[in-house]
């Protein structure tokens, strides 16, 4: 396995690996030993010690992330950076020499092991699933302060002729429009054509006019982040160069199945270059702004699609979650965000930056939009067709009962838990504390071992996977066409070796057992979604993006499971801070158990959405 194949650090590449296989003097770092998994205590009492994120590198942007790439691209002297990047990092000692029992496990694929609920199953056509879906949901809403349109109040609006699907675009194409100005700059969107808009709006007002909505979905305005294809758009993945070596020729799976709902794809949404970022800062598109303050980040890497969701433009859109690029800037931007299991939805059409960690989810204003929309896209995934057999049958839950289900537990590790800041903190806190004082839900206290070395670990595989994917087309390219902290992360992920690569896949057999374990106990595990809520954009990031491991850290600091080990994991707004920025709280639940995870994050909405306020950048596409 060979994994070191970015052109950006192809020259000085085995001059790294000379380097990270000497075995004598200053340079050889001594590796961890891990105990067998059987002899590690998951329980409250465990003896574990809880490693925070090993983050030594200061915040970089304009000249100074030129010449750190600069110097990280030099043959000899940038092998020397990296291995003592990687050395003071802990990934030497946690992940390249460390000595670890467990075989590799290269995709996390999961056989079923059975779910709680099981009122409503399918396999039928998308239209179908969708119709299922909103036979488990109330119709009517209550009336709170704030609150967006759903797909629900769209389709309803339509049927009752209140108003069309061309007006509704008509108004969509106003609201983006007026996003761009200068005083605003929200950078919505890469791409976006008003004319296909306005046809396929036109094709939904005469559906209705007949009597004929394919769907509820038929006429809902939908985005779509930039990594998946969808016509008539290139799909750029946040790039300048991608969508020239790479010509997208079809939808995706994805998006096929939400048009044949009648869904009016509305573009391709702004995304971190290549995905490689959580702040959705990108030097080519612009910064995407986040619409509780448009001085503060979106989050990243799917940050175009959580804006325009926030913003009122669409109830929903398609992200891809390789590190929490679904979740993160969901709870950043103050709406749902929804992973599924690896393999429950089909990867074809999306860029193949990640093949073991990421997945396409969902953003949406509400739980019920995110379960319409995974009802639209769920099936088998067409690159695993030896193993679509192990994908148990869809199930949606029963979201109509006044009451939740009973006796559900929740697995809390505290000092985790309690590793961000403490408005976070606080906040996550009250909301157990509402689960259990409403439903009578238990939080149990457990521990996770080795999460900082999960996270490296995820960052290896990642890195490795992004690198070889494109490798050929960057061997072509000028280096000029990408971004300069895109440089800098390529150059990091050229350097991974092989016994990285498979100490990292052996790690994610070990952490899998962890958590099976943890799920033995518990229906599922609560986090907060992120450490820091949105922080502010920099003056200087602009042109050249910016590096800041310490706030990235935070923001993935409990993102990983969910795509490390193929979990299904949700996010919901509980909160916000002092500065009114929203605060997300995280359920990540046991594979293939969406349905269970779903009804949970339904049950914590009921308990905050009243409470919802509205952000500075929102638009009514509903009005009168």
């Amino acid at each position: 396995i060979s994994c070191s194949s970015s052109p950006l650090t192809s020259t000085h590449s085995s001059l790294f690996l000379s380097l990270s296989q000497i075995k004598m003097g200053f340079l050889k770092t001594k590796g961890e030993i891990y105990k067998a998994v059987e002899d590690v205590d998951v329980g409250p009492n465990s003896n574990q010690f809880y490693l925070t994120a090993n983050v030594k590198a200061p915040r970089m942007a304009g000249f100074l992330v030129k010449v750190f790439a600069w110097l990280l691209e030099t043959p000899i002297f940038g092998s020397i950076m990296l291995y003592f990047l990687k050395r003071n990092n802990l990934i030497h000692k946690l992940v390249t020499f460390a000595e670890l029992q467990e075989s590799p496990l290269y995709v996390p694929l999961h056989y079923y092991e059975g779910g709680k609920e099981e009122e409503n199953q399918s396999g039928a056509s998308p239209r179908e699933q969708v119709r299922q879906a909103l036979g488990c949901m109330v119709a009517p809403k209550p009336l709170y302060s704030f609150s967006r349109w759903t797909i629900l109040d769209y389709s309803t609006a339509y049927n009752s002729k209140l108003i069309t699907p061309t007006k509704v675009m008509e108004r969509f194409l106003s609201a983006v429009e007026h996003s761009s100005t200068p005083s605003m700059q929200m950078s919505f969107f890469i791409n976006f054509d008003a004319h296909d808009i306005l046809r396929q709006a036109a094709q939904s007002t005469h559906r209705y006019q007949q009597g004929e909505a394919l769907s509820v979905l038929d006429g809902v305005p939908i985005g779509i982040k930039d990594e998946i294809d969808c016509m008539p758009y290139p799909t750029t993945g946040g790039t300048k160069w991608m969508h020239k070596v790479r010509k997208c020729k079809d939808d995706a799976e994805c998006v096929k199945r939400l048009r044949s709902c009648g869904a009016i794809l509305v573009g391709k949404t702004n995304m971190h270059e290549l995905g490689a970022g959580t702040s959705g800062i990108n030097p080519h598109h612009g910064t995407t702004r986040n619409p509780y303050n448009i001085g503060r980040i979106a989050g990243g890497s799917s940050s175009g699609s959580a804006a325009v969701v926030a913003a009122g433009l669409c109830p929903a859109a398609l992200g891809v979650d390789g590190g929490g690029s679904v979740r993160m800037p969901a709870a950043l931007c103050g709406v749902v965000g929804f992973k599924p299991s690896f393999g429950r939805v089909s990867h074809s059409g999306v860029l193949p930056l990640n093949w073991t960690v990421g997945m396409v989810g969902i953003l949406a204003g509400t739980v019920e939009d995110a379960l319409l929309v995974y009802a639209a896209i769920s099936g088998p995934n067409s690159s695993h067709h030896s193993q679509t057999a192990l994908q148990p049958t869809l199930c949606f839950p029963m979201l109509k009962s006044p009451k939740p289900i009973p006796n559900i537990r929740l697995a809390k590790y505290g000092e985790w838990f309690n590793d961000c800041n403490e408005e976070i903190r606080v906040c996550g806190s009250r909301a157990l504390e509402k689960l259990h004082d409403n439903y009578g839900w238990e939080t149990i206290e457990v521990t996770i071992p080795e999460i900082e070395v999960m996270r490296l670990a995820h960052y290896v595989s990642i890195g490795s996977e992004c690198t070889t994917s494109i490798g050929r087309e960057l061997e072509k390219l000028n280096k000029d066409e990408v971004g300069w902290d895109a440089r800098v992360a390529l150059s990091v992920y050229g350097s991974f070796s092989s016994q990285e690569y498979l100490n990292a896949q052996r790690i994610r057999n070990r952490q899998l057992q962890f958590h099976k374990r943890i799920f033995s106990m518990a229906d599922v595990i609560v986090t907060p979604t992120t450490g820091v809520t949105a922080y502010t954009i920099g003056n200087d990031t602009r042109h050249t993006g910016e590096l800041d491991y310490i706030n990235g850290a935070a923001l993935v600091r409990y993102q990983i499971a969910g795509n490390f080990l193929g979990l299904p994991a949700i996010t919901i707004p509980v909160g916000y801070d002092n500065s009114h920025l929203p605060i997300g709280l995280q359920f990540i639940g046991k594979p293939w158990d969406e349905s269970l995870l779903i009804h949970i994050a339904f049950s914590m909405q009921a308990l905050c959405i009243s409470q919802y306020k509205n952000p500075e950048v929102f638009w009514d596409l509903l009005a009168n």
